[in-house]
């Protein structure tokens, strides 16, 4: 059974309101964004003076300001999230859950945003403009499938100012998130096995920062499967694209999750997708029939592979990559989680190149794009919906001009109401090299011109290079 929840608080800010569908075929009118005059809410999170730790999750008290109005006090558990380079950030991102005062999982809204009892506080820090993780997530909802909804805010933590955060929504199976069918554990039978599931292609629960370059990746059988395709065990071997070793490439149990979900289960949906890979590789491409597409919804895939293209994401397939299988339908792509490092901002900022082939270009990389996307660009008539889709969206919602103006909208807000410049005196990192950043932005105003320019050629330079597949 689907779940099903009326909202406790619904306190709107600015007029927004989300709405959002994980099917684009049953996408729901898309929602308002933020206008420029809309007003950035202020937190307040105190622990009494207790340590945040990354585990577990810690009493605190949430409090949420909109024009210096108090408008919600709400008991949350709280604890620090993040995995490599990102842990040595000062500017700490959190993980948050909606308590009773007694400490017990409790849904309710929070700006807004649908009730639910799993937040974010996503600490912007190594993106000097501010705006790329929201970009990512304002391009996905665009087509019309579910991002996590989000909102910018300014954080203090125990009285100390913290900057701009973005407070997020997290990747859930809910009927007002990524609506799928609530897979209990005891429903094995033929008519209810096929779905709801959520997978996730990513390093293993922070696996990636704390592992040395060359270890071998572990991962736990009870909470993930491995792809047939990545395993030099197994006839069918075709390797990520580039690498010429035996790689492995897992696939992570997010929902249900490893300690809720059946043997059967496990077995259904190992089997689907190595069905789907099996389909995929032995596939002729030739005759008007393809096998491999009646275990997806190809359209998703086009979609999921343009959108990680144009921003360029290095992480693109590799991490944050999420899959979902609904009741009685397709492998589909989604949602985009973590556009931090996108938009000319990662270890691969250069305009030209497609990230698809990472493994190409960094052979020796432990970390794997599985081989899905070279061997669908063997494919003519994907290519060919590539081609088509590419045509169509720069024809309005990824045209120049209407990316552009995006992104001014978020400078803009973020300007006017004072809150870029709260963030950029607390944090002076403009001198930082992070990643590829730009060393040379000496200003929020530089860095966002610098994003506008990358985006602009980034555009160009796809333009061509999709008429030469």
């Amino acid at each position: 059974m689907r779940k099903s929840r009326l909202s406790r608080f619904g306190f709107l800010l600015g007029g927004i309101l989300w709405a959002s569908c994980s099917n684009p075929s049953q996408a729901p009118q898309e929602p308002e964004a933020p206008t420029i005059d809309t007003p950035i809410a202020v937190m307040e999170i105190d622990t009494r003076g207790i340590p945040i730790p990354k585990n577990p999750k810690i009493m605190s008290t949430l409090k949420v300001y909109v024009n210096e109005e108090l408008i919600q006090t709400q008991p949350m558990g709280i604890e620090t999230i993040g995995i490599g380079f990102m842990e040595d950030f000062e500017k700490t991102s959190y993980g948050l859950e909606s308590w009773t005062a007694n400490g017990l999982d409790m849904d309710v809204s929070v700006l807004s945003l649908p009730e639910e009892e799993d937040w974010i506080l996503y600490g912007v820090h190594h993106d000097k403009s501010l705006i790329r993780h929201a970009l990512l997530m304002d391009l996905w909802r665009d087509l019309g499938y579910y991002a996590p909804r989000y909102d910018f805010v300014e954080l203090s933590v125990n009285g100390s100012y913290k900057g701009i955060y973005i407070f997020s929504e997290k990747i859930k199976r809910d009927n007002l998130r990524l609506d799928l069918f609530d897979l209990s554990p005891d429903e094995n039978d033929a008519a209810s096995i096929s779905g709801g599931y959520i997978l996730a292609i990513d390093d293993y629960k922070g696996d990636r920062g704390e592992r040395l370059v060359g270890d071998p990746i572990s991962f736990i059988p009870k909470e993930s499967f491995r792809s047939n395709m990545g395993s030099t065990q197994k006839i069918l071997d075709y390797p990520a694209f580039g690498v010429k070793r035996g790689e492995e490439i897992y696939y992570l149990f997010e929902d249900p999750a490893d300690d809720a979900i059946s043997e059967a289960q496990k077995v259904y949906i190992t089997s689907y997708v190595n069905d789907f890979e099996t389909a995929l590789l032995q596939d002729s491409f030739t005759g008007n029939s393809r096998d491999y597409t009646s275990y997806i919804n190809q359209a998703s895939f086009v979609d999921y592979f343009l959108l990680q293209e144009l921003s360029a994401n290095p992480d693109a397939y590799r991490f944050h990559s999420f899959v979902h299988k609904d009741r009685n339908g397709p492998l589909t792509m989604g949602p985009i989680w973590m556009g931090n490092l996108s938009f000319g901002n990662g270890s691969l900022s250069q305009i030209e190149g497609w990230r698809y082939a990472f493994n190409q270009e960094y052979p020796e990389n432990d970390w794997h794009v599985p081989f899905w996307w070279a061997r669908l660009l063997e494919d003519p008539e994907f290519v060919s919906a590539l081609k088509s889709r590419w045509k169509e969206l720069r024809s309005n919602k990824w045209s120049d001009s209407a990316l552009l103006e995006r992104i001014d909208t978020h400078h803009t807000r973020l300007k006017l109401t004072g809150a870029a410049t709260r963030n950029f005196e607390q944090w002076s990192i403009f001198d930082e090299l992070f990643t590829n950043s730009q060393l040379n932005s000496t200003s929020h105003e530089e860095e966002v011109a610098y994003l506008n320019e990358w985006i602009h050629q980034r555009l160009a330079w796809m333009d061509l290079a999709l008429e030469e597949l």
